[in-house]
């Protein structure tokens, strides 16, 4: 069943999940990205597109409970890039507990479709999507990467690898130590949804990039850099 990619929709994508519910899952979801390095990728990411002589605007996409966000925040402390951080989601439940997740307040949630950016934000310099894309279809993928070349940003992507020992693990691991219904369901089917790094490469060349990455990264991810235009 590793061959293809599945289509079935995570719970998580559902409407009118009780708060409760998700704000549980949003924790444990922090906790599973932290344990199996999944926010190193990002910030080693960071560290290939960003210049500490310019400014940037980042903003993070499906942005949920805004642990990616807080933990670059944390993260540039020692890094000292000149970044501004922004998340979009489209649940405003999640809005409501990324901003009570993040007190300091020097982060900005919105919420929205990233597609509208520019009724809350004049130019975005670097598109983040860290466990977004495998909820989409690969038409929407391609059209998130048109649309980031139009608008001449620079798109990150840390992602799933599809794959049987990721499967299994997660989903023994989530058995046993999850307290939520929607991680117990949406971790394996997650990886199920996943990419393999061809499959990345042929989303890209269908969306007409030219200067991009694909990189296998542990734990079963990809990082995924799509540079802007002015690279």
């Amino acid at each position: 069943m590793f061959k293809t990619r599945c289509y079935t929709k995570e719970l998580l994508d559902e409407e009118n999940i009780p708060k409760a519910a998700l704000y549980q899952n949003l924790k444990e979801l922090d906790t599973i990205n932290n344990l199996l390095g999944g926010y190193n990728i990002t910030f080693n990411a960071l560290k290939k597109v960003l210049n500490k002589n310019n400014k940037y605007v980042l903003v993070d996409i499906g942005s949920g409970g805004g642990d990616t966000l807080k933990r670059i925040f944390n993260w540039n402390k020692k890094a000292n890039y000149k970044l501004k951080l922004i998340g979009i989601d489209l649940k405003q439940d999640c809005v409501d507990y990324a901003e009570n997740n993040n007190p300091n307040a020097v982060i900005q949630f919105i919420c929205d479709d990233y597609k509208n950016f520019k009724t809350h934000v004049p130019q975005i310099d670097i598109i983040h999507a860290c466990l977004f894309c495998h909820h989409l279809s690969e038409r929407e993928i391609i059209e998130l990467v048109q649309f980031t070349q139009l608008n001449n940003c620079t798109l990150i992507i840390n992602d799933l690898e599809r794959n049987p020992i990721a499967y299994y693990s997660i989903k023994f691991l989530t058995k046993i130590f999850s307290k939520s219904y929607l991680v117990k369901n949406d971790a394996p089917l997650s990886v199920r949804r996943g990419f393999k790094k061809k499959e990345w490469e042929l989303i890209l060349q269908a969306a007409s990039a030219k200067n991009y990455s694909v990189i296998y990264k542990w734990a079963f991810r990809h990082q995924v850099i799509v540079y802007a235009n002015k690279y």
